[in-house]
Parts: C-alpha cells; sequence; structure tokens
C-alpha cells in the first residue's frame, strides 16, 4: 500500500506499518511500499505490538505513524555506539 491508502482506509488512527519497499535518499528513508500490521487508538498499544514484533525479529522495518499526518518523513540516523575493554 502507498501512505495514501493507509490515510484512506485508516482514518485518525495509530499504524503499525512494514515497510515492503524502500530507498534512501539524503538522509531521509523513503518507504514506497507498506503494509499495516495493526491499527489502534492511540500510540502506547501501538508501541507495546511494536515491541513484541522486534522482539521476535530485529531484521523487519517497522514504523509507527498517525493517519492524521499527510506525509511521513523517516530520518535515518547513523548508530553512535560505545566502545570499551572488558
Amino acid at each position: 500500500m502507498k501512505w495514501n491508502e493507509v490515510r484512506h482506509q485508516f482514518p485518525n488512527r495509530c499504524v503499525l506499518v512494514e515497510s515492503l519497499k524502500a530507498k534512501t535518499e539524503n538522509g531521509e528513508r523513503i518507504i514506497e511500499e507498506m503494509s499495516v500490521i495493526d491499527h489502534f487508538d492511540n500510540g502506547n498499544t501501538a508501541w507495546k505490538v511494536y515491541k513484541e514484533i522486534h522482539d521476535d525479529n530485529r531484521s523487519r522495518e517497522l514504523y509507527i505513524f498517525h493517519t492524521k499526518n499527510e506525509e511521513i518523513k523517516v530520518i535515518e540516523q547513523q548508530h553512535i555506539g560505545v566502545k570499551g575493554k572488558i
């Protein structure tokens, strides 16, 4: 599905989506196709489901958006970690 289709099908809802087709341009993740996993009244419930799915399989590209937003924007950030000796 495209974002405008998601917005039309799930008005005024939090949606948990999985990216099916995406690309990165200028540090922004462009989600071209997505699948709605579930929809919710609020973000708290969406985050609980997100965490369960993410804990099972961290390779899935999952996002939570609210359909009141006409456009979605995902800014990629490089992971900054701390290295240390054990």
